[in-house]
């Protein structure tokens, strides 16, 4: 066995993910790991598949965008996945945009509540 193949359980330390999670990623094609009797083997492109798979799970991309981004590189090469990928990362900042939005006016509005609350408990005491 080569340096740059690991087994399961080093993906999943390597990771930090549990092994359902590995196991769903293979289940739903986002990596196709070499078999050998019942062992899995993750080698390079499976590493390098995983380490994107989870940068795009830290910024909130959709298993399916991040499923068919790493297909179009596979079917139409660097070029056509790096265009899809800015057209991917614009979208998901809008959305992370609006999240934060809501989020501000969420933390205002607990903020006036939790002010509004103290203010009637100084004035009860």
């Amino acid at each position: 066995m080569s340096d740059t193949r690991m087994t399961f359980k080093e993906m999943c330390a390597r990771f930090d993910v549990t092994p359902r999670t590995l196991r769903y990623y293979e289940y739903i094609e986002l990596l196709q790991p070499e078999r050998e009797g019942r062992s899995r083997y993750f080698g390079p492109r499976e590493i390098a598949r995983m380490t994107l798979i989870m940068r795009g799970r830290r910024f909130g991309i959709k298993l399916e965008d991040i499923r068919q981004w790493l297909m179009i590189y596979e079917n139409d090469g660097t070029s056509a996945q790096m265009q899809a990928f800015v057209e991917m990362a614009d979208r998901q900042m809008a959305e992370l945009e609006e999240q934060r939005q809501q989020l501000d006016e969420a933390m205002r509005e607990l903020k006036e509540l939790r002010d509004e609350t103290a203010g009637f408990l100084t004035k009860a005491t």
